[in-house]
């Protein structure tokens, strides 16, 4: 006969003696499915996207752009025109097909209609050198969103690097960083412009001629030129606030305690948690740097002729406004469309990815 020990006999929970078994029932077949059911995980992106596509505003804008990029790359296909050349007849330049009202046709394309030829209508009519003015506005639709695009990856690269360096070296170094910041703020982009299209224009206005800058002219170089000395800032100091806010959590201490180098501790651990931030300035600096391409070139800085702009067709329309009020109306409303769009779009990314605008 063994001796009771109890440090080894079995313990019971006094929990259990609390509860009355016969007072639970087992589940039905209804509450077992129900539990089965497991929410589907999603990932950053994919829940930011979600709710981007639930704003309307935001579907509505991407439907439009979509609309715009597919008619600037389908259009000079299919319209048999071009955007320097006059209107030609079998041949012969049409000098009838002047400052005609959108689906107007001239004398010589009225004769070659009735004599049951065809004619491509030009849906917004002509301008004063018998040029078609839709394909003119497709493609200063199309130098717009060039413009925009690369200003806005220019802004993107530079403020990156300028402002990843400025947040994780931190003390002296960012401090010089960002006085160099400063200084840059207090420079006038419109005189920045003037200055560097007048110095660029001296010094490779020759050297230009036969490449694919010379269509764009020493104009747009400049104004890349300033996009790239003066607009990153915003992007440079928009990023070192973000770092300075990471890179002291654990994450990062660890991973310098593992000996990671600075550079893929920036790539790899800080830069992705302020990613949604970068997309989302990204996206607001397109149509800045469009509204700032069609001012600059509605004030003769911008694109040089005969590459239209949105902004140069709406200032040579200025001048027969109340002749032709046309030729303003659809540059106008182009460059509204477009910079309205990316607005829209920019916002329904800050409210889907902006984690401090989640509920």
């Amino acid at each position: 006969m063994t001796q009771y020990n109890p440090d080894i006999a079995p313990k019971k929970n006094p929990l259990s003696l609390q509860i009355n078994v016969e007072k639970f029932e087992k589940a039905t077949e209804e509450e077992k499915a129900q539990n089965d059911i497991v929410r589907e995980s999603h990932t950053f992106f994919r829940d930011g996207m979600r709710k981007l596509f639930r704003n309307p505003l935001a579907v509505a804008s991407m439907i439009v752009l979509f609309v715009i990029i597919v008619t600037i790359i389908v259009a000079p296909l299919i319209v048999p025109y071009t955007y320097n050349g006059m209107v030609t007849i079998n041949g012969k330049r049409d000098r009838s097909a002047k400052n005609m009202s959108p689906f107007q046709y001239s004398q010589m394309e009225q004769q070659l209609i009735d004599e049951g030829g065809t004619v491509f209508p030009h849906i917004f009519g002509t301008d004063e050198l018998c040029r078609d003015y839709f394909i003119r506005v497709v493609y200063g639709a199309r130098v717009s969103l060039i413009v925009g695009f690369f200003a806005s990856l220019i802004v993107l690269i530079i403020g990156l690097l300028y402002g990843s360096i400025a947040g994780y070296a931190g003390g002296k170094t960012d401090l010089v960083m960002m006085r160099i910041v400063d200084i840059i703020y207090s420079l006038p982009d419109t005189l920045m412009v003037i200055l560097l299209s007048v110095v660029l224009d001296q010094v490779l206005g020759q050297s230009l001629n036969g490449t694919v800058f010379s269509t764009i002219g020493p104009n747009m170089l400049s104004m890349f030129a300033v996009f790239g000395l003066l607009y990153w800032v915003g992007m440079a100091r928009l990023v070192r606030g973000q770092i300075l806010s990471i890179k002291n959590n654990e994450y990062v201490l660890a991973a310098k305690a593992l000996g990671a180098k600075p550079r893929r501790i920036i790539r790899k651990h800080i830069l992705p948690n302020c990613m949604s931030v970068i997309i989302i300035s990204t996206a607001l600096q397109i149509p800045s740097a469009i509204f700032t391409e069609s001012f600059l070139s509605f004030i003769g800085l911008g694109v040089q002729a005969p590459m239209p702009s949105l902004g140069s067709l709406a200032n040579a329309a200025r001048q027969a406004l109340d002749v032709y009020p046309y030729k303003m109306i659809f540059p106008a409303v182009g460059i509204c469309l477009i910079v309205l769009s990316f607005n829209l779009l920019g916002d329904g990314l800050r409210d889907a990815f902006d984690p401090r605008l989640r509920k």
